[in-house]
């Protein structure tokens, strides 16, 4: 109920035209697909963000001796 009467309050203090009830309604049905899109787009970034920090560490000492290949 909290959540609902937040993101009621945000959504009336941006807009200058009044709200109905029916839009009002739509942006709570809608609210679980955005929060999971929402979700989805952080946790590739996420990944994205830790793949790029892993390369990178393993580039670094003592990685590159942990993870030289024998023929080397």
């Amino acid at each position: 109920m909290i959540t609902i009467a937040v993101l009621m309050t945000m959504t009336m203090a941006k807009s200058e035209e009044p709200r109905t009830l029916t839009d009002i309604a739509n942006d709570v049905k809608q609210l679980p697909q955005t929060v999971s899109s929402w979700g989805k787009s952080e946790w590739e970034k996420t990944k994205a963000y830790q793949k790029e920090g892993w390369a990178e560490a393993k580039t670094k000492w003592p990685w590159n001796q942990i993870f030289k290949s024998k023929a080397e």
